[in-house]
């Protein structure tokens, strides 16, 4: 036994391998190790095999990305995922963007409605929205596409094509990064502020179903939530 572990370390100071490390970036991330939201060095290096001392060979590593605070190397693709205030403000967005979809297919015309979409946008953390606020940005919105101002989405005057273009640009970004029970969250927020002044209309429904596939959520989850919650006392 003693000559094999002698044989090994013989072994180890004759061959050698050294990677040595160079930053050439910084930035935060949400650290996977830490579990939360830290600094980062993005790094390349090279390794260094040698013989007895001397180099042979050497070859590219990295990139990788390096937490400045446990020291754990992630690959790059680490910084695809958002960081925690990042993800908060995705969140928030996407509130808003929902309840402007459930607007634009027609709700914005009754009280009720404007009144639970302030409440969820209120909830998301636009502490300071108004409902007048709400209708002109959904009108400089209308203007800006081309979408009929007047909010009823029939099929035939094309607003519904557009208001399925804008959930898809406002909604695909966070989507990736929602769990499943945080899609279905969204949606019925949606829901909810389409059923206050009664049962779905038909461009409602539409928009709500747009929602849901910018969730990456299937037709048939999207069908089931929306009854579920349709059948849910207000």
């Amino acid at each position: 036994m003693s000559t094999l572990q002698g044989d090994h370390r013989l072994g180890a100071r004759v061959w050698g391998v050294r990677t040595t490390w160079r930053t050439v970036g910084d930035g935060d991330f949400f650290c996977p190790g830490c579990g939360g939201d830290r600094s980062y060095l993005r790094r390349t290096g090279r390794l260094r095999l040698a013989f007895l001392g001397i180099p042979l060979t050497s070859a590219h590593a990295g990139p990788v990305v390096e937490c400045a605070d446990c020291g754990t190397r992630f690959g790059t693709d680490v910084l695809n995922h958002p960081t925690s205030t990042r993800f908060s403000a995705m969140l928030r967005d996407a509130v808003h963007t929902v309840a402007l979809a459930v607007l634009a297919a027609g709700g914005f015309e009754d009280r009720a409605v404007r009144a639970a979409a302030v409440g969820a946008v209120h909830g998301a953390g636009f502490v300071g929205c108004t409902e007048e606020q709400l209708v002109d940005l959904l009108n400089a919105r209308a203007v800006a596409t081309g979408r009929p101002r007047s909010g009823h989405l029939d099929g035939t005057d094309g607003g519904g094509a557009a208001l399925t273009v804008e959930v898809h640009e406002d909604l695909d970004p966070i989507a990736p990064h929602l769990a499943r029970v945080g899609s279905q969250g969204l949606l019925l927020q949606g829901a909810r502020i389409a059923l206050a002044d009664g049962p779905y209309s038909p461009g409602e429904h539409r928009a709500l179903a747009a929602v849901g596939r910018a969730l990456l959520l299937s037709r048939a989850d999207t069908e089931r939530l929306l009854t579920a919650a349709a059948r849910t006392p207000t």
